[in-house]
């Protein structure tokens, strides 16, 4: 059996595994049939998040209001998302205008967000966006780091919900 590497144990902010990668894109539509026609990746779950489906949002810790389609698929074992903004000023809006579509964030899962929070601000890691109460029992949370200068990415921290709510389409459709 392969001796399971744990990396370094005294790291301020430890990641065990990246469950998630996200691209933002500027066409949802266009991109989840790029996706499936060329490399047969699917079927795609398409949300809007904003107001009423995400109950609490912030940008650099003050309540907003912020609007974007996500489709959400699988590569094996790792989740896909593509991220389209439509209103607001994001975490989104802001990497398309400073470098155009691409991957925006690996996504970590967390079983506690405050304290996953906590942890990263020790670490000198400040909150710049987040959103909860999405999923369908007004559970779940994701929030997003400023580790870009550090590590060339953006890290999410994600509290997935006990159950999400149906998407607004599938696409291809079934």
């Amino acid at each position: 059996m392969e001796e399971e590497k744990v990396g370094n144990p005294d790291a301020p902010f430890p990641v065990r595994g990246v469950a998630q990668v996200c691209l933002v894109v500027r066409d949802l539509d266009r991109a989840v049939e790029n996706y499936w026609t060329t490399f047969g990746i699917g079927p795609w779950q398409i949300y809007t998040y904003g107001k009423p489906l995400v109950k609490r949002m912030t940008r650099n810790g003050a309540p907003t209001e912020y609007r974007m389609r996500v489709a959400l698929s699988y590569i094996g074992n790792l989740r896909i998302e593509l991220v389209q903004p439509l209103e607001g000023h994001t975490v989104y809006d802001e990497f398309l205008a400073q470098h155009g579509e691409g991957v925006h964030h690996f996504g970590v899962l967390v079983d506690d967000m405050q304290a996953a929070l906590a942890k990263a601000e020790a670490a000198g890691m400040r909150m710049t966006q987040d959103g909860a109460g999405f999923g369908r029992d007004g559970d779940g949370h994701y929030a997003y780091l400023d580790t870009e200068e550090r590590i060339g990415v953006t890290l999410e921290l994600i509290e997935r919900p006990k159950g999400r709510m149906p998407p607004e389409r599938v696409y291809p459709e079934p």
